[in-house]
């Protein structure tokens, strides 16, 4: 079987954690602990969570020209993810993101997205050609929305399959939905872009099927542990969550996202694509961090297996 190409039109941005006992007031220093840093940005974890499925993975983002780019390029060197059309720019610093920690695992987080601000429809529009010769192309709503929008149209006008995740979640208009084949939010995201609370007690399938009338084709709304539910224009389907010890569940909506991807351009069909994308999800909460906890092909091929064999 040929390789699936899978191009990401997406974010990058440095994490930068610090552990403290509480929050500071202004004015004031405390004195942390367990200082990380490591690379982020949803689009770039998808696009690396591809490469590692087995997938010709292609990553189109902006990036500083900067000591803090050099960590995205050294990981996609080191994943084997595609960067002809990761641009570098003097005109803002790469993305990062401070994140407080307190002891009980509680967070406040600052992001700058910087670099990827930049991106407009222009810059997608040069992605063309690549996203033409795609199997699917993938966006995220940590770019301008006109950015992500442009994606999901290009991949519309050359028959290529398209999914967003909208996240961090915004209010689409009904042509953006149009362009998209699969939208992927959790059910927090999927209140958010109908303009509701995100705690709104609406029942969740009948907010999906009123966001699909809206224009989007299918809607996977992701659950965590309660699995996903899936909307077509014809059926209602509950996908079980895969039941794992849990250890982190940053990136396990950037690894469903990419598992998804892979398995539909492969050829599964919807419902044992979104299986498989809960085996990705699920191992991506089993070690701390991101790109640490993304599965390889064995990994996801074996846990799919065993489930579902």
């Amino acid at each position: 079987m040929a390789k699936p190409i899978i191009t990401v039109v997406g974010s990058f941005a440095v994490g930068m954690t610090l552990r403290t006992s509480r929050m500071p007031v202004f004015g004031e220093t405390l004195v942390g602990a367990d200082f990380d840093m490591g690379p982020g940005g949803k689009g770039s974890n998808q696009a690396v969570a591809n490469a590692r499925l087995g997938a010709n993975s292609y990553f189109a983002a902006i990036i500083g020209d900067d000591k803090l780019g050099e960590i995205a390029t050294d990981l996609y060197a080191r994943e084997g993810v595609n960067t002809e059309y990761l641009e570098k720019t003097t005109r803002a610093a790469t993305g990062v993101g401070f994140i407080i920690l307190n002891e009980a695992g509680k967070n406040g987080i600052i992001l700058d997205m910087g670099a990827n601000k930049l991106m407009d429809a222009a810059f997608v529009d040069r992605v063309e050609a690549q996203i033409a010769k795609s199997d699917t192309v993938m966006s995220v709503l940590e770019l301008p929305v006109v950015a992500a929008a442009r994606a999901m149209a290009i991949g519309k006008k050359h028959g290529v399959r398209t999914i967003l995740n909208p996240a961090p979640a915004t209010e689409l208009d009904n042509e953006a939905l149009k362009s998209v084949d699969y939208l992927t939010p959790n059910e927090t995201e999927l209140r958010i872009l109908m303009g509701l609370a995100p705690d709104d007690p609406t029942p969740t399938v009948d907010l999906a099927k009123r966001l699909q009338a809206r224009g989007a084709h299918t809607l996977i709304v992701t659950m965590g542990e309660k699995g996903a539910l899936v909307v077509t224009e014809a059926t209602v389907t509950r996908v079980p969550g895969v039941m794992v010890d849990v250890v982190d569940t940053t990136g396990a909506g950037d690894a469903f996202n990419s598992g998804l991807a892979v398995a539909l351009a492969e050829g599964k069909d919807l419902t044992e694509a979104v299986k498989y994308a809960s085996c990705a999800g699920a191992l991506a909460c089993t070690k701390l961090g991101v790109i640490p906890a993304l599965g390889t092909r064995e990994a996801v091929d074996r846990l799919y297996a065993e489930k579902y064999a």
